[in-house]
C-alpha cells in the first residue's frame, strides 16, 4: 500500500514510524518540516499522484486550507482520512469538499508520540464514517488494524461529546492546575497527587496547538467547561457556608465506592490491581524490546549482547537494596524477563 501523509509534524512523524514498523511504505510533505529524503516528495502534486492512501495529519486549524490545495490532484482511486482530536467539523468539512466523488473517513487515534515512545497499549482507534462511502471506512479500519490497533466506530457527534467531558475537560483542568502552580517541583506530595502529576506531564507534553482546537473546535466542550465550572463553584459556595455555619461536613464527604472490603479482601484486590498493571508494563517492555530488536537487524547486530544483560542485571540487583528488597530475588525475576525478551525477538526475527 502506498501511503502519503499530508503534514509532518510530531504526530506525523510518530504515525510514519508505526506504519513503518508494520511494513508500509509511505511519504511525506510538509514544506517546513525536516522529513528524511527517502520519505520526502517534490510537492503536494506528487505526494497526491504516487498515493493510494493519503493521511491528513495537519492540525484542525489548517485542514480547510489543506483539503483546498489537495482537492485538484485527488482521484476516486484514493482513500483520503484525518486524524484529528476533533471530528463534527472535520468530518463536514470533508463531505463538503470530497463528497460522493472521493472516499474519504474520519479518525482520531487516542494515542500520540509520547504514547508510542512508551510503547503504552493498547492502541485504540475511533473512525467516524462517511454516511457517503462506507466501503472506505472498512478500509480505514483495516489499515489501523494492521498497526495493532483497536477500533471503534462512533458518530463524530457521539465522539465529540465523549471527547468534551475527557479529552477536552483533561486539558482545561490540567491549564488551570497549571496556573496555579501546581505542576512546580515539589520536594514531596501525597499519592493522591501522583495520577495528577502524570496527567499534568502528559499534557505539558502534548502539541501546543491541541489545547485551543479541543477547547474551540468541539462544539460540546463549552458546555463541558460551563457545567464543571458550576459544580466547582457550587462546591466552593457550600464549603464557605459550612465554615460559616457548623454545617455538617458529611455532606461535603465524596461519594464512596461502597461498602468497603474487609482488610484482606481490599489487600488482594490491590495486589491484584498490581499484578495487572505489572503485566500491562511487560507488554510495554516487549514492545520497545522488538524495536530494539529491530534496530539491532538494521546494523546487522547478534540478539543477545551478554554484556549488556550483565549490566542490566547489576543495576536492578542495586535497585532492589536501595529499595529494601531481596536483590537475588529480583535478580531472579529479571533473569526470567530477559528469558523472555530474547524468545520474543527470536520469534519475531
Amino acid at each position: 500500500m502506498r501511503i502519503g501523509i499530508l503534514g509532518y509534524g510530531r504526530f506525523g512523524r510518530a504515525l510514519g514510524a508505526l506504519l513503518h514498523e508494520a511494513g508500509h511504505g509511505y511519504r511525506a510533505w510538509e514544506p517546513a518540516a525536516e522529513i528524511p529524503v527517502e520519505r520526502r516528495v517534490g510537492g503536494l502534486p506528487e505526494l497526491a499522484e504516487t498515493s493510494e492512501t493519503l493521511i491528513l495529519a495537519v492540525p484542525i486549524a489548517a485542514q480547510a486550507a489543506a483539503l483546498a490545495s489537495l482537492r485538484p490532484h485527488l482521484r476516486p482511486d484514493q482513500l483520503l482520512f484525518d486524524v484529528g482530536s476533533v471530528k463534527s467539523g472535520p468530518c463536514t468539512l470533508m463531505d463538503a469538499q470530497l463528497g460522493a466523488a472521493i472516499p474519504h473517513a474520519g479518525t482520531h487515534p487516542l494515542f500520540g508520540p509520547v504514547s508510542l515512545a512508551r510503547a503504552e497499549r493498547p492502541l485504540r482507534v475511533v473512525l467516524c464514517p462517511s454516511s457517503h462511502h462506507p466501503a472506505a471506512a472498512d478500509r480505514v479500519q483495516a489499515l489501523f488494524e494492521s498497526l495493532g490497533c483497536e477500533v471503534l466506530r462512533q458518530s463524530p457527534e457521539d465522539h465529540d461529546r465523549v471527547m468534551a467531558t475527557t479529552h477536552a475537560l483533561t486539558f482545561f483542568i490540567a491549564k488551570g492546575l497549571l496556573a496555579v502552580g501546581a505542576g512546580a517541583e515539589l520536594p514531596f506530595t501525597p499519592p493522591s497527587f501522583h495520577a495528577i502529576a502524570r496527567t499534568l506531564e502528559s499534557v505539558r507534553e502534548d502539541a501546543g496547538h491541541l489545547f485551543a482546537a479541543l477547547q474551540n473546535q468541539n462544539p460540546f466542550a463549552k458546555g463541558a467547561r460551563e457545567g464543571l465550572l458550576e459544580a466547582l463553584s457550587a462546591i466552593h459556595q457550600t464549603l464557605a457556608e459550612a465554615v460559616a455555619e457548623g454545617a455538617d461536613e458529611q455532606q461535603l464527604a465524596i461519594p464512596s465506592l461502597g461498602e468497603r472490603s474487609p482488610i484482606l479482601q481490599e489487600t488482594r484486590d490491590h495486589i491484584d490491581a498490581l499484578d495487572q498493571e505489572l503485566v500491562a508494563l511487560l507488554a510495554r517492555r516487549t514492545e520497545l524490546v522488538l524495536r530494539a530488536g529491530r534496530a539491532k537487524a538494521e546494523l546487522g547486530l547478534p540478539v543477545h549482547d551478554p554484556e549488556r544483560e550483565s549490566s542490566q542485571l547489576q543495576a536492578r540487583r542495586a535497585w532492589a537494596q536501595e529499595a529494601g528488597l531481596d536483590s537475588q530475588g529480583v535478580e531472579d525475576v529479571f533473569r526470567a524477563v530477559l528469558r523472555a525478551s530474547r524468545s520474543a525477538q527470536g520469534a519475531k526475527g
